[in-house]
């Protein structure tokens, strides 16, 4: 896959972690004015990353927005991709490439059987599963007449169950069934489910803080301890390695363990 292409580029959870590397490294490869639209709740975050990108592709126009992705609608995201598209013309773009990467760990201080919460539920799957299933159909409908690339960051716990995080397990597994039905539905659309790894970031330092998954908190601690636990920019370099490879299908899930050659 041809990365170095004129590119609009989405992607939420862009503020830190995975997503600010992730929207710093895609961002250095594309053409010359690409635009880059970047999603988070903070703002100091994502101007920290808009300066990053900046810094290594001088030439992209760089947009943030600053919401509750909790709460975001369709008319939220159209209204924002208006905006953002002010003074372009898609026709003028060679790709539309979307990350979602915004994800919680949800409430992991409990049990399946003891997460009764109704509107606890519904809040966590608005953030994890409904709006970027929302977000997915604007940037369908925006895009609909150029190259599409679609990202899904997923995770080992969509195929494998974990005590504590019934919520997470839960809506990861979701979101790769959307996308691998977008990918059936969508044939000129590419859809990739990349698994990262465990990667040192505050989602792993929340988990820890909050599970009574002890088990699990002793093997994460073993990996920082040993320092074999991986880093944003490792496993950046390898989606990107698995992007520029494409032996991946639509739809398929690909794993940083696994082996591309």
């Amino acid at each position: 896959m041809d990365l170095e292409k004129k590119t609009i580029f989405i992607i939420s959870g862009a503020s830190k972690g995975i997503g600010k590397t992730m929207a710093v490294e895609c961002c250095r490869l594309f053409k010359p004015n690409s635009l880059a639209i970047l999603f988070a709740r903070s703002r100091e975050g994502l101007e920290q990353t808009r300066k990053e990108i900046q810094a290594v592709n001088e030439t992209i126009t760089v947009k943030i927005y600053s919401m509750d992705l909790e709460e975001a609608t369709c008319t939220d995201y159209h209204l924002i991709m208006a905006d953002a598209l002010t003074g372009f013309k898609v026709k003028d773009f060679e790709r539309a490439f979307v990350i979602h990467n915004v994800g919680s760990v949800g409430d992991v201080s409990k049990t399946a059987k003891d997460l009764s919460d109704v509107d606890d539920w519904k809040k966590y799957f608005h953030l994890n599963v409904f709006g970027l299933c929302v977000l997915t159909a604007v940037f369908m409908t925006c895009f609909k007449d150029i190259e599409k690339l679609v990202v899904n960051i997923t995770s080992g716990t969509a195929v494998k169950p974990y005590n504590t995080m019934a919520q997470y397990c839960s809506g990861k597994a979701t979101r790769e069934m959307f996308f691998k039905v977008l990918a059936t539905e969508e044939k000129d659309t590419t859809v990739l489910n990349y698994s990262p790894g465990p990667v040192d970031t505050d989602f792993i330092s929340n988990f820890q803080k909050e599970s009574k998954n002890e088990e699990l908190n002793k093997q994460f601690e073993k990996m920082k301890q040993e320092k074999t636990i991986l880093t944003p920019e490792l496993t950046t370099k390898k989606f990107l390695q698995v992007l520029k490879e494409f032996k991946f299908k639509s739809g398929d899930r690909v794993d940083y363990f696994d082996e591309i050659h």
